[in-house]
């Protein structure tokens, strides 16, 4: 009996452990585009996090820094049945995912995450009251990014108003360096016009990309963001069709480029030329819009796997770890944006970060803190893409702004 009881307890316990081999060694398939220096860093974090715990982890990196090829890639897989066990994923589109009924809910990794999110942003990692998507960080989209050196040559200042940026863009031209770094991609386009919308007013944005109003996007105001991002144009280099973010980037850290309109990701590119912020380059809100913050949040939304409705432990153990203050904080110290937990300290963060955390706490408390429209945090994928095309066509064109206003509002009604 006692060797029988013994052989039951050694069968037990090697098929205990077994079960937790197979636990251990369970493969997260992560779709994702971090592909630069600063967002290839930043992800290694996390995955070095998953590979600390035991879990395998098969990276599956599709450039692109709006994600559409990413976005392509996502839709074969799910409908061949390959679906990953983690995506990257943002804005409506994780309720259109959702709503196809395709994601797990990670509700038990999120013990605290209500408490501890911004409610607009809490209310979009959610569906029908689960949460099937981990945020990451907070990306402040209305920055302006200057090369301190160049700014220092010219004897210019950070701009506040247009008149003061058209000012120092013809400083810089007169000094031989390209005012404006651009990249040509659609979604660097539509950063620099919804940046201009924004700097029309806090309520003009609202009525404009969220509400969609057809008034505010036929009114004078909206002629005049045209009319602005048509004189930005003429900032370009020659050679800015179809540059990717971070060679524009990487013109204003080598100082041959004066200034970009970019999200604060391009933090990660200074610091990892290893340029400091107040002593290489300086970050400051883009003219009109410092009492606003425009921002756009990167999250995982969770697969079915093998057909089953449930979370995997690994994509739990995922979900936890992305929300964790250890790894928000570390993420975000590599990828230049900021934690989207409330309760993670600064005190390890540049000026630029802690000024970015500052307005957003300011901006919330104004109702002033609005997602992107042009990083798909907003619209339908419809209605953002069909005002895309109109922005994009208008950016590399000679069209009239009056033509092009008018295109945009019929744009809106594309659903």
């Amino acid at each position: 009996m006692k060797r029988t009881l013994m052989s039951a307890a050694i069968v037990a316990s090697t098929l205990a452990t077994s079960a937790q081999v197979a636990s251990a060694a369970e493969s997260l398939s992560v779709l994702h585009w971090w592909t630069s220096g600063g967002e290839s860093k930043a992800i290694r974090v996390l995955k070095d996090d998953m590979d600390k715990q035991g879990y395998e982890w098969k990276d599956f990196a599709v450039a692109g820094g709006a994600g559409a090829a990413a976005m392509t890639a996502l839709k074969t897989q799910v409908m061949s049945g390959n679906a990953p066990s983690a995506a990257q994923i943002k804005g409506p589109l994780i309720q259109d995912w959702a709503d196809q009924g395709v994601l797990v809910d990670i509700d038990k990794s999120a013990t605290d995450w209500k408490a501890q999110l911004p409610a607009q942003i809490n209310k979009t990692m959610m569906s029908k009251g689960h949460y099937v998507a981990a945020p990451f960080s907070v990306h402040r989209i209305n920055w302006l990014w200057i090369n301190k050196a160049a700014l220092d040559k010219v004897g210019g200042k950070p701009p506040t108003t247009w008149p003061e940026f058209f000012a120092l863009a013809d400083k810089f031209r007169a000094a031989g360096i390209t005012p404006v770094a651009r990249g040509g991609q659609p979604w660097q386009d539509m950063t620099i016009w919804e940046t201009v919308v924004l700097s029309q007013g806090a309520d003009f944005y609202r009525k404009a990309m969220i509400d969609l109003d057809q008034k505010t996007l036929t009114s004078p105001q909206m002629l005049q963001v045209f009319q602005t991002a048509r004189k930005i144009q003429g900032y370009f280099d020659k050679g800015s069709t179809g540059r990717d973010w971070n060679l524009a980037t990487a013109m204003v850290i080598n100082g041959s480029g004066g200034m970009q309109f970019m999200g604060d990701w391009a933090k990660g590119e200074f610091a990892n030329a290893n340029k400091k912020a107040d002593v290489d380059y300086i970050c400051a809100a883009a003219p009109g819009t410092s009492n606003a913050f425009t921002y756009t949040v990167d999250s995982f939304v969770f697969f079915q796997q093998n057909g089953k409705k449930e979370a995997t432990l690994g994509q739990l153990a995922l979900a936890k770890t992305i929300m964790s203050p250890a790894f928000q904080e570390q993420f975000s110290l590599y990828k230049g944006s900021i934690p989207v937990r409330q309760d993670v300290s600064m005190d390890k963060f540049d000026a630029c970060a802690k000024k970015s955390y500052a307005d957003e706490q300011t901006t919330i408390k104004s109702n002033t803190f609005f997602p992107s429209f042009a990083f798909g945090d907003v619209q339908s994928s419809a209605t953002e893409g069909a005002i895309t095309d109109v922005v994009t066509g208008f950016m590399n064109s000679n069209e009239d702004p009056q033509e092009a206003m008018r295109k945009v509002a019929a744009a809106a009604k594309v659903k």
